[in-house]
């Protein structure tokens, strides 16, 4: 119910990563990496499976030998999602890796030696139509760059940058997307902002090695915020020494507080207070727990009194007042029912997933009349 985003996004070439549209006037794609030993096929395709199911537009799957990559073949055979093959210095990895179907190969150009390797990497690229994700990190810049500078820089990234893609240029290849990744977020904002203006292709976007769960994902917002706000970024990676299937949650509700993406339940839920008239944070966990499966957007307010209840009631799909001696539920603005607290999540579950339903319909009959 809430009013389109106001950030006005930096205008990139658009290039696809499998099926998803990266660029352009596409939706901001959300991306994690397994963290599973590549060779355990088994292992990596559930893990990847349950960066699916939690949303995930996009995988990367580190692939360090060409005994990984027979197995990378084996894993793209078994999942749906689009695959990104991150390589290091070995092209014959990344030939081998383009002929078994991966959708976006992580590799430098500048890093895998000889210019007919490149020319061999890029040529396999374009004859499979595999876009090149170049990817800047402060903690690995060349040894004549960390000369140069004495230490990592913004400059010292995007110099970086540009030489690699200067190779790509050189080749006549524009099919590629571009991160400059640093563990400071004043180094990467810089950096990027600076990029922004040099090229038109999409930029991927992250705080690279951002800490553990609370502290990744306040260092990630504020960075990956300042970019989007200001409309810089075409896909995201929120990197945390957690499981990988938090950097999806956190990277969707990060789009979400912009208006960026609506994938989900949007949650507005007070902190709570001694005037609730429920236990919020409670109810605000189990219902968190048992609605991660819904992908409908929706919005869902969860007010434990009745001094901004009501307000947030009226802007949202679905909303929750408490009040004595029951709580007020609104239903797309409008006063529709009372809770009593014996069974409150049970009944506030299932009018969410009454409406999910609701929705989910509506979004069929509309597709089906315009067919």
């Amino acid at each position: 119910m809430h009013a389109q985003s106001p950030i006005v996004r930096r205008q990139s070439r658009q290039i696809h990563v499998g099926r998803v549209a990266v660029g352009g006037d596409a939706p901001i794609s959300v991306q994690s990496m397994t963290n599973t030993d590549t060779l355990d096929v088994a292992a990596t395709v559930a893990q990847i499976r349950q960066l699916e199911a939690a949303g995930a537009d996009i995988v990367r799957v580190s692939v360090p030998d060409m005994e990984a990559a027979e197995a990378f073949g084996r894993i793209k055979r078994e999942v749906g999602v689009p695959l990104v093959a991150d390589i290091h210095f070995d092209y014959k990895i990344a030939l081998r890796v383009a002929e078994l179907g991966v959708d976006c190969l992580r590799i430098n150009p500048g890093n895998i030696g000889r210019e007919d390797r490149v020319r061999a990497v890029v040529s396999a690229a374009r004859d499979n139509g595999i876009p090149i994700r170049i990817g800047v990190n402060a903690g690995s810049l060349e040894k004549d760059l960390q000369k140069k500078y004495g230490e990592p820089t913004p400059a010292a990234l995007v110099e970086s940058a540009m030489r690699h893609i200067d190779h790509l240029d050189r080749l006549d290849f524009p099919d590629f997307k571009v991160s400059v990744k640093a563990s400071d977020v004043f180094m990467a904002v810089a950096a990027y902002r600076d990029l922004a203006t040099r090229i038109e292709q999409p930029l991927h976007l992250g705080i690279t090695e951002a800490g553990g769960l609370r502290s990744g994902t306040v260092k990630s917002s504020i960075g990956l915020g300042m970019l989007l706000m200001d409309g810089i970024g075409d896909t995201i990676r929120v990197s945390l020494a957690a499981d990988p299937v938090e950097e999806i949650k956190v990277g969707f509700d990060m789009l979400k507080s912009l208006r960026l993406r609506s994938k989900g339940i949007n949650f507005i839920a007070c902190p709570s207070c001694s005037r609730q008239n429920f236990d919020v944070i409670g109810t605000m966990n189990a219902l968190e727990e048992r609605l991660e499966d819904v992908m409908t957007p929706l919005d869902v307010s969860v007010i434990g009194c009745v001094v901004n209840g009501p307000g947030e009631a009226k802007e949202t799909d679905i909303g929750l007042t408490g009040g004595s001696p029951a709580n007020l539920v609104y239903l797309d603005g409008k006063p529709a029912s009372k809770l009593r607290n014996d069974h409150l999540v049970d009944d506030l579950e299932r009018l969410i997933r009454d409406k999910v339903r609701e929705k989910e319909q509506t979004e069929q009959d509309v597709i089906a009349r315009d067919a």
